[in-house]
């Protein structure tokens, strides 16, 4: 198995880009040279998860346990409850869909921010990433200079800022600094036992990772992102994106191995999907007798897109082969998700446990689907609806009704502060928490909108979102947008000509945001154009609108 020097997260975070021709195979296999450290990863290994104590009479009730369900790059369309799903509804997702049919859809749920890590990072700690300097995934300085170097497919160039590299950090320092107050340490103060099980990809070496921040069990893996089987394995359905040569490096190069507890990597012993299944399983039976935080962030849907053979057997319909592993991919996860949520009710959990499901961002250009975020404009990483807008439900009987709705905006980094309220903990006061309890809203115990205002931010592109008034900007292309969302969701209208004093007014909100903002902790060396209306397989035009993403 080949295995990333360091750290996949980095590569899969600049293949948003999408731009960037690597001259052929001898490009990616340049890259390969430089950095992956070839290393085989141990036989499958048995998981002893922690047994929780016997248990004793509790003084008063027992606080509900938190499951917090990640899915990676799932796009707003890919879940049936909001569209068609994948490929006009041949892939029902139900057990997703029963998450808010049993609890509550927050229709209006948006990303901390448009890309995996920073967004996560917003989940964890309840603030905006950039209050902490998290604006940007790590990225090795050699590995920038090297994408920089590469020719653009398309009509508009990669731009690195080689005037910057003096200011990076080692790569090692590059993650969410333990300073921060993440989910399970607070949780600790209700004796919560906290598991993550997937992906991190908040800080690549064990200082910054989970059981640095709180977590007393973690299995899955540090960077952003690894093989759901090996390549050949007869089980295995692959589709590789030929008109993205950062998809041919992960091909190359992504690892199939995870460790538990910073212990040594070894291989899953089965698709990785079920096997992050499979242990979540035999952790919630292990913690059934005590209060448990549970982190389940599956890597799936993201690329690189492998099926098993039965999922892809069973959609003969879907005739495109991209389509129809990526499908499979969405019928395995909504399956796996059911199995975890019967097994929640197996061990007599269900009505005691709140359960969340969202993604980190919104459906990725470079898979080359063009529907994933429909009826949105945009991709993951950008700040148009479709790379922000996600999947947000919650469930937890006697607490949220069955079949409510929610439509006003709420953020990934309201789940802090509503699991803390949930658990009987308060947030640390001695910093500002941005998000809040959604229980009361949810409930219709408070009225108005849990947040007036909302931003979004990577380097030179920007968001204020004040009401339903959107504003972005992006100063490298000297752009700006204006948006009612009220009368125009989909964002088809720039009304940037039509309303001067509105612009003014949220530029002013924004520079207010940011004046209260931390200097990123490693600066942006790369700036990648992304077409808003188009994947990254479909020719390009003169007139395609685009953005410039800084990371």
């Amino acid at each position: 198995m080949k295995r990333f020097f360091v750290g996949l997260g980095l590569v899969l975070l600049l293949a948003v880009g999408g731009y960037f021709a690597a001259g052929g195979k001898q490009g990616v296999m340049l890259l390969f040279v430089k950095y992956v450290l070839h290393t085989e990863a141990a036989p499958t290994q048995p998981v002893t998860w922690q047994q929780a104590p016997a248990s004793t009479p509790a003084e008063g009730p027992r606080p509900p346990n938190i499951v917090l369900i990640v899915a990676d790059d799932l796009g707003y369309n890919d879940i049936s409850l909001n569209g068609g799903g994948v490929a006009g509804d041949a892939v029902p997702t139900p057990h997703i869909n029963s998450i808010a049919h049993n609890g509550i859809n927050f229709s209006n749920g948006h990303a901390g921010n448009a890309t995996c890590s920073p967004s996560r990072a917003a989940m964890m700690t309840g603030r905006y990433p950039t209050r902490f300097g998290f604006e940007f995934t790590s990225v090795p300085m050699s590995f920038s200079r090297n994408i920089a170097e590469f020719k653009s497919k398309g009509l508009h160039p990669v731009i690195y800022h080689a005037d910057r590299e003096a200011q990076m950090p080692a790569f090692e320092s590059q993650g969410v600094p333990t300073s921060e107050i993440m989910l399970p340490k607070l949780l600790k103060q209700a004796d919560y036992h906290s598991i993550h099980i997937g992906k991190w990809h908040m800080g690549e070496n064990a200082s910054m990772g989970p059981n640095a921040h709180g977590f007393d069990e973690t299995l899955g893996f540090l960077q952003g992102g690894m093989m759901f089987l090996e390549a050949d394995d007869p089980n295995v359905v692959n589709a590789q994106q030929d008109f993205d040569p950062i998809d041919q490096f992960l091909w190359a190069a992504a690892p199939f191995g995870v460790s538990y507890n910073n212990g040594e990597a070894f291989k899953p012993s089965t698709y990785v999907t079920d096997y992050f299944t499979d242990e979540a399983l035999q952790a919630i039976k292990a913690n059934k007798d005590r209060p448990f935080f549970m982190y389940l962030a599956y890597n799936a849907p993201h690329t690189p897109l492998q099926a098993t053979r039965e999922d892809y057997d069973a959609l003969p319909q879907i005739k495109d082969h991209t389509r129809r592993v990526y499908a499979a991919m969405i019928r395995n996860l909504d399956r796996n998700i059911g199995r975890v949520l019967a097994e929640l009710k197996a061990q007599g959990l269900d009505q005691n446990t709140l359960v969340i499901f969202t993604s980190d961002n919104g459906g990725a250009h470079y898979i080359g689907l063009d529907d994933l975020n429909k009826p949105y404009r945009g991709w993951k990483a950008t700040f148009f609806e479709g790379g922000t807008r996600v999947p947000f439900f919650m469930q937890l009987p006697g607490v949220i009704a069955p079949g409510s709705q929610f439509t006003a905006p709420v953020s990934h980094f309201d789940i802090f502060a509503t699991s803390a309220a949930l658990a009987g903990v308060q947030p640390p006061a001695d910093r500002v928490i941005d998000g809040v309890n959604l229980i009361p809203f949810a409930r219709g115990e408070q009225g108005g909108r849990p947040h007036e205002q909302m931003f979004w931010r990577s380097g030179a592109y920007q968001v204020a979102r004040s009401g339903d008034w959107k504003l972005q900007v992006n100063e490298t292309q000297d752009k700006v947008w204006l948006f009612n969302l009220q009368d125009d969701p989909t964002e088809q209208h720039n009304l940037v000509d039509a309303e001067p004093a509105r612009v003014k007014e949220l530029l002013a909100q924004l520079a207010e945001f940011n004046s209260q903002q931390k200097a990123p902790l490693w600066p942006s060396l790369v700036e990648a154009p992304i077409l808003i209306d188009k994947p990254l397989n479909r020719p390009q035009t003169i007139d395609d609108e685009f953005i410039y993403w800084s990371n």
